[in-house]
């Protein structure tokens, strides 16, 4: 192998290296200014009870964003989303029930890719507030959160 070729592959082995280090560090949020940091929470395909993220086929998207607190001892109540929704709990600890028995506990720093279509019920157990930050990523005129009739809940 002639000097040209070795020298030849040291720069496609070097321009691969640094190819595979920079597309690494930018997939990990690192394409940010210095002084910035970006962290995974959590990267998932299912929501909090398994089911395939299914996102709405729709040309009239709509995202909501906000702040859900819930005082010790308070619940959401029996509740269900038909959209896609996601959480990030900002304080305290959330259990969520859902129906059929299974409990999720989720605690400060954690984030929440809820359940769609199925009925469950939020409540803070604990002695501090639970502060939560909410995405919903639906489309115009579908509701976020739909509340089952009375009848239906009352063996909840």
């Amino acid at each position: 192998m002639g000097i040209f070729q070795k020298a030849s592959l040291r720069v496609v082995y070097v321009i691969a290296t640094l190819f595979l280090f920079f597309f690494t560090l930018s997939a990990l949020g690192a394409d940010y200014q210095s002084g910035v940091s970006a962290t995974v929470l959590k990267k998932s395909s299912v929501t909090g009870n398994g089911q395939k993220i299914i996102y709405p086929v729709t040309d009239k998207a709509e995202v909501t964003a906000m702040t859900v607190n819930l005082a010790p001892g308070a619940e959401t109540g029996w509740h269900s989303h038909p959209i896609p929704v996601y959480a990030y709990v900002v304080e305290g600890t959330l259990e969520v029930e859902l129906e059929g028995g299974q409990i999720i506990t989720y605690r400060s720093g954690d984030a929440i890719i809820e359940v769609v279509n199925t009925l469950h019920n939020g409540r803070n157990r604990g002695s501090e507030e639970v502060r939560l930050v909410v995405f919903y990523t639906g489309a115009e005129g579908t509701p976020s959160v739909v509340k089952p009739s009375t009848s239906s809940n009352e063996s909840k």
